[in-house]
């Protein structure tokens, strides 16, 4: 499976997330299904259009592009 993060999303997959208990954590579900497999993709010129480098993504979410999309 995967799963492939483009536009405002890509904020999804930035690391070290802190969020008040009983709130979803995108970064812990992302380790999870990285170790179930599942490969989770952020457009790289979304990541760049929002100031995201690649060293700040969660564990298991890598920079792809729009042609790895298609």
């Amino acid at each position: 499976m995967r799963v492939f993060l483009m536009g405002d999303a890509v904020a999804c997959g930035k690391g070290r997330q802190k969020t008040p208990n009983g709130f979803y954590n995108l970064e812990r579900m992302f380790k999870v299904s990285a170790r179930q497999g599942v490969s989770v993709g952020a457009c790289g010129s979304c990541l760049e259009a929002r100031g995201i480098g690649e060293e700040e993504l969660a564990t298991g979410v890598n920079r792809s592009s729009m042609e790895e999309l298609a």
